[in-house]
């Protein structure tokens, strides 16, 4: 009863206030997910410091935490809490359990407030012009609470872009989030803007991931993480937009905007946006920077293209493709590094098979692969000459001095988006600004000739903003 629970100041000094402030504060749990008993909880709810929603709600068919209305990712159980039979939410049922009788609860106090540090950019690096630029949109978005979309080619260095609006939100005591599709690509930015921003705290959030319940003013995350944010940040930055899982899962981007703060900034960074949002941008209706050039102020390669006629069938019988054949030896006697990617498991374990017999040091790469990481390591050690590889080493690895080929081009696994980012692997260091982009093929596809359409596009642009030599 209302009259049994302590006085509302007694409340808001007590450890369990702020314990609770601490793990909900921009959040939306369960009650299993907080160490405090339920009991302890309930009189703050009274008070009004907590607010307490349905995880389903029934009319009409809803999660409230990862918002899927599909009926199909809903199922039915007998609970042991109410003891009734209730729907319960398949889609994020990896983030814990939610059903009818469950509530998600987030924290309507006060919020944390953080230490705020004048300057928090420690970085002496210079920005080429392109980046500089983009900066300046970003700083822009940052300060009005905007909506933008960074189109950097692959190796333009969109990371460093965003330094002095992330400064900005930080010196003015606003909280940060950087999103991303990918686990190992929050492993790389957490640690890199830990470095430029020393004196603020910064969380990396993934599967397992200890700062789990950490409270931070910056916050790296995959986008399957923010599912546990409610109205968290004044910054959202989501980083590869175009990438799986994200580009197809509406959850994902329900996520994403359900852990932004109602007035905040949505920054979108990538190198290959979906038709739709080119259109946009070309057309005014998207606010959009690009960068279409490398800081090195070399051009991106360009693909070729190299029929390679029915390779398959060829495989089948044990032989490789002339062309492209030909096209590893002459790396090999050159001693050139090579990435090969396929757009299969077995059709790359035959053709690893062949390559062996050119030079044993070939390796090959997949998802699923338990020596993945160790693989990719020789490589960037240039212990491996060749590596044969699925999309899944598309982004996200630089290597400085490659040539890059794909064999069978013409899968629909090679999408506009996949090729762009391939072909990115080549010529990204200042030293070695030029690389070969081949792709192998038995006909050419709409993806294979979008993607060099807007690799020419992009040099194009990059010429005349004066950000390439030419």
């Amino acid at each position: 009863m209302i009259e049994n629970i302590p006085r509302f100041s007694t409340l808001s000094t007590s450890p369990t206030y702020y314990e609770l402030q601490r793990l909900l504060t921009g959040k939306q749990l369960l009650s299993e997910e907080l160490s405090i008993p339920i009991d302890q909880i309930q009189q703050y709810h009274a008070h009004g410091y907590l607010a307490y929603r349905n995880g389903i709600i029934r009319k009409p068919l809803s999660c409230t935490r990862c918002g899927t209305t599909d009926s199909s990712w809903f199922a039915e159980l007998p609970c042991a809490r109410c003891g009734k039979v209730e729907l319960y939410c398949r889609k994020c049922l990896m983030m814990g359990r939610i059903s009818e009788c469950t509530t998600l609860i987030s924290w309507t106090g006060p919020d944390l407030k953080f230490r705020v540090v004048d300057i928090p950019l420690l970085w002496d690096g210079q920005l080429s012009a392109g980046q500089a630029a983009a900066s300046q949109r970003v700083l822009e978005a940052v300060q009005n609470s905007a909506e933008l979309l960074v189109w950097a080619v692959a190796g333009a260095g969109k990371t460093e872009v965003l330094f002095a609006g992330i400064a900005n939100a930080l010196s003015t005591g606003k909280r940060v989030c950087v999103a991303t599709p990918r686990t190992d690509v929050v492993l790389e930015l957490a640690p890199r803007l830990q470095k430029v921003f020393p004196d603020i705290k910064v969380a990396a959030l993934f599967g397992g991931s200890e700062d789990r319940h950490e409270f931070a003013q910056i916050t790296i995350a995959t986008t399957h993480q923010l599912l546990r944010f409610y109205k968290a940040f004044d910054v959202m930055i989501v980083d590869e937009v175009d990438a799986f899982p994200y580009s197809i899962d509406e959850t994902l981007r329900y996520a994403v905007q359900q852990s932004r703060k109602p007035e905040s900034s949505l920054i979108y960074l990538t190198a290959t946006p979906n038709k739709q949002w080119q259109r946009e941008c070309r057309s005014g209706i998207r606010d959009c920077v690009t960068i279409p050039a490398r800081f090195h102020r070399h051009p991106l390669p360009v693909p070729h293209f190299v029929w390679s006629g029915n390779w398959e069938r060829q495989l089948k019988k044990g032989k490789l493709n002339t062309s492209l054949k030909k096209w590893v030896e002459s790396r090999i006697a050159s001693r050139k590094q090579v990435m090969i990617f396929a757009p299969k498991i077995d059709l790359m374990d035959k053709i690893l098979i062949i390559l062996r017999a050119l030079t044993p040091l070939i390796e090959s790469v997949h998802a699923e692969d338990p020596d993945r990481k160790e693989k990719v390591l020789r490589f960037r050690n240039k212990e491996i000459p060749i590596l044969l590889t699925t999309t899944i080493l598309e982004r996200g690895v630089t290597i400085p001095n490659i040539d890059v080929a794909v064999i069978g081009t013409e899968n629909r696994i090679f999408t506009e988006s996949a090729l762009v980012q391939i072909a990115g692997r080549a010529g990204r260091s200042a030293e070695y600004p030029k690389g070969d982009v081949t792709f192998f093929h038995y006909g050419k596809t709409e993806a294979m000739l979008s993607a060099r359409r807007q690799i020419v596009m992009m040099n194009k642009a990059g010429i005349e903003k004066g950000l390439i030599d030419v």
